[in-house]
């Protein structure tokens, strides 16, 4: 797989197999399920769902407990991380690759992008963007950690491989048929359902 940026590198290396370790948990699928009741809460169920940058399926087993029937597919770039995104969700509709070379050949009841944006090229944001854009059939789910305006953090000790900023306004601006149709904050400090200090962003894609 030939990579445009560092950062696809880095989640794609050992980095990104250290991730599969530190984010599985009960604990983890129960803050992910409470979230996506809420988030999802006034929609009608999503027949059809993609996630980009799927892990090892955590949000997707979450959702597939609110929607048993929900056909399922993943782009993960990590090679470990897809073979275990395998035991989740049919390997046939896992895409081993990175967001920055997907083409979707259809559109989804939800499109989900979970702490995932903050972590892409921002000169690739854009693209990004489109892509997502280009897969929405109904609704696009947002969760990432939120600026007013772009800030890059350290992560973990690494430099430019964390970048906040108003990924939805972003994307409200590019596209005049999405509107925002629900937002909410999921906090650290929950004592039931904590998550990392995320923003959620439901858009939808008007008919």
């Amino acid at each position: 797989m030939n990579f445009k940026t560092e950062q696809e590198e880095f989640w794609a290396g050992e980095f990104g197999v250290d991730y599969i370790e530190r984010n599985k948990s009960s604990h983890i699928l129960a803050a992910n399920l409470a979230l996506f009741t809420k988030a999802l809460s006034k929609i009608q169920p999503a027949r059809s769902c993609i996630e980009f940058g799927a892990n090892i399926g955590m949000n997707l087993t979450a959702l597939r407990l609110l929607y048993p029937q929900q056909e399922q597919y993943a782009i993960e770039i990590n090679e470990k991380a897809a073979d275990k995104l395998a035991g989740v969700i049919p390997h046939e509709h896992i895409y081993h690759s990175s967001i920055l070379d997907f083409e979707p050949s259809r559109t989804w009841d939800l499109v989900l992008i979970k702490g995932v944006l903050i972590h892409i090229n921002p000169e690739w944001l854009t693209q990004t963007y489109d892509v997502l854009y280009q897969s929405i059939g109904q609704y696009l789910l947002l969760c990432e950690y939120y600026n007013p305006s772009p800030v890059t953090i350290s992560y973990r000790g690494h430099r430019d491989r964390l970048f906040k900023r108003d990924f939805c306004g972003e994307m409200l601006d590019r596209f005049p048929d999405l509107y925002l149709a629900d937002y909410g904050f999921a906090y650290r400090r929950d004592p039931n359902f904590p998550q990392d200090d995320i923003n959620w962003f439901l858009l939808q894609k008007k008919s």
